[in-house]
């Protein structure tokens, strides 16, 4: 689902809190979003500024492909599982009476 807020406004919130004029209540009041959602973009943009050595919050590229890693690997166990019960039913159908 679509971010309700264009990455452009979420850049210029996030300059406009790192600026300090206002506080981050108010900031946010005037923006007509929440506290919260304004200190999770001053974070998040924090994170992706980030040193290579810290990885203290992930990036939102490292969220994107966490996201389809976990994605795959429940398709991939899902699979596997099938071709586990393929296995014990062609294992016993072939199993010859002594």
């Amino acid at each position: 689902m679509p971010s309700p807020h264009s990455p452009e406004f979420r850049r210029r919130a996030v300059e406009l809190a790192r600026q300090g004029n206002k506080s981050t209540v108010e900031l946010a009041k005037d923006l007509g979003i929440s506290r919260s959602c304004l200190q999770n973009w001053v974070a998040q943009a924090a994170a992706e500024e980030k040193s290579a050595g810290d990885a203290a919050r992930p990036t939102s590229a490292e969220k994107k492909e966490l996201a389809e890693l976990r994605r795959r690997n429940k398709q991939l166990e899902a699979e596997n599982e099938i071709l586990k019960r393929a296995a014990a039913y062609f294992a016993s159908e072939n199993v010859l009476p002594k």
